[in-house]
């Protein structure tokens, strides 16, 4: 019987393959960077071509001395926003991919919103007017070129996000589609009825023909005969979509938290989309079967990035995972209070202009206190996120009851025993840290009738909240936050 799924996992800076089992363990990986180019500053472009070939070779590599036959089915995860324009006909790229991370369209979108437009983004959309999303890159290319937008309009010319644009190679042409979670990231789909919005392809002025077809993130995406055999497309997901499905959360309230550079916070919601009043995005979650699903999202800017700068900046440590020790050999943080805005802080107080502060220094204090002070603005951070969230959310009665956690920092017991004593509620930490590409695998093992429904989550380690009653160890973060905001 058919029990082995290949998940894709295209990111930002590399292609990853993994192969899973019936039981969700990894049984074989590759993996193959690619360049970055940055032709402007502010610009942030990919060869789509050179992703195309990396994503395929590891699959390759994934399978090597596998049985095709053996493969029930290909999931999909992807960088988000990112997007791709190319012909039809050749399927050659017009240009290079727009990176999410790509600033050149900033004066468009400080002008859609001076004319007025962001309240209907947002309500129609669940987004705000930034150039992180992908209408405004899309635009910028028909508005240069009015010859691409020609041949739009006549059929000719294709546009998609990075999962769009490998379903339409890896089915040599026969499949022009998206997932709803990747069509969300866009501005371009009506987050409520899941279909592309005529009045924002009209404010945007994108061609309808030039779009994939939006399905469930769960379903036929057609077939690949490109790795020795023919193998189904069965599940498609934007990365963050993919680790909350990955790490089990498909009911109200259930959150998840990547910790990589930066921390990537999702709560799903369920059937409802929740307008957020405080700073967070609304975005549709991963959805298996015609039931639409609905999940809002914040980020923190600055997450495991403060261990780097520890590392390369101030030299306290030689190596990233030494912080945990260095942080230990305190008791505590001697009052000393970090808040790394090196870049601004972002969700729920978006004020780019903020700058990082270490507050509370005395003639006592050490790298150690410092040290333990960065791990704690992790924390901090990521507990102002789900304040917001729970704010918006506690109106439908939605709560968290715990946390579920990914990414590389979290194998930092330390943080993660502070996340729980500062949030009261337990911190998950799962067996197979790999949410993203299981979260597609999983998708696409549904589909293809390798799991059921609701396959739960195997937690490696629980941390519990160990705090006395009525101590509040964000007190002094407020404090210090209100400082540099």
């Amino acid at each position: 019987m058919d029990s082995l799924v290949l998940a894709l996992d295209q990111g930002t800076t590399s292609s990853r393959a993994i192969l899973f089992n019936a039981a969700g363990e990894n049984l074989a990986q590759a993996q193959q960077p690619f360049e970055q180019h940055f032709p402007q500053p502010g610009w942030v472009e990919h060869d789509a071509e050179e992703i195309w070939r990396s994503q395929l070779a590891t699959a390759r590599q994934a399978l090597s001395g596998v049985d095709a036959a053996q493969v029930a089915a290909i999931g999909l995860t992807n960088q988000r926003e990112t997007v791709v324009i190319w012909e039809r006909a050749s399927g050659r790229p017009l240009t290079r991919a727009v990176v999410w991370q790509d600033r050149r369209t900033s004066e468009d979108c400080a002008r859609l919103k001076a004319e007025g437009h962001e309240a209907l983004v947002r309500a129609r959309s669940g987004l705000t007017l930034d150039p992180y999303f992908s209408a405004t890159k899309i635009a910028t290319w028909l508005h240069q070129h009015p010859e691409w937008r020609a041949r739009a309009q006549a059929g000719e010319l294709a546009v998609g996000t990075i999962d769009s644009w490998l379903i339409w190679n890896l089915t040599e042409g026969r499949v022009h589609a998206t997932d709803v979670t990747n069509a969300s990231r866009t501005l371009l789909m009506n987050l409520h009825s899941g279909e592309w919005d005529e009045d924002l392809l009209r404010l945007f002025e994108i061609p309808r023909a030039l779009l994939p077809e939006i399905r469930p993130s769960a379903a036929d995406f057609g077939h690949t005969t490109l790795l020795g055999g023919s193998i189904r497309l069965g599940g498609v997901a934007g990365d963050q979509q993919a680790a909350l499905f990955g790490q089990g959360c498909v009911q109200a309230g259930q959150a998840k938290n990547t910790y990589g550079t930066g921390c990537f916070l999702l709560m799903h919601t369920g059937a409802q989309a929740l307008a957020s009043t405080h700073g967070l995005l609304s975005t549709r979650a991963a959805q298996v079967g015609a039931q639409p699903q609905f999940a809002l999202e914040g980020s923190v800017f600055i997450g495991g990035a403060v261990v780097q700068w520890l590392r390369d900046g101030l030299h306290a440590i030689g190596a990233s995972h030494e912080v945990e020790a260095l942080a230990r050999s305190v008791p505590d943080s001697g009052g000393v209070v970090f808040v790394p805005a090196f870049t601004g802080l972002g969700a729920p107080h978006w004020k780019p202009d903020a700058r990082g502060a270490i507050l509370g220094l005395t003639r006592g204090s050490t790298q150690a206190h410092i040290a333990r002070a960065a791990l704690e603005s992790i924390a901090f951070q990521s507990a102002d996120l789900l304040d917001a969230m729970q704010a918006d959310a506690s109106a439908e009665g939605i709560r968290l009851s715990e946390l579920r956690v990914d990414g590389g920092a979290c194998a930092n017991d330390f943080l993660m025993q502070f996340q729980a004593d500062v949030l009261g509620v337990p911190v998950l930490r799962p067996r197979n840290l790999e949410a993203t590409a299981l979260g597609a695998a999983r998708l696409a093992g549904l589909q293809a009738g390798v799991w059921g429904e609701g396959g739960g989550l195997a937690v490696e380690r629980r941390f519990a909240p160990g705090l006395s009653p009525g101590v509040d160890p964000r007190a002094v973060w407020r404090s210090a936050l209100q400082r540099v905001l």
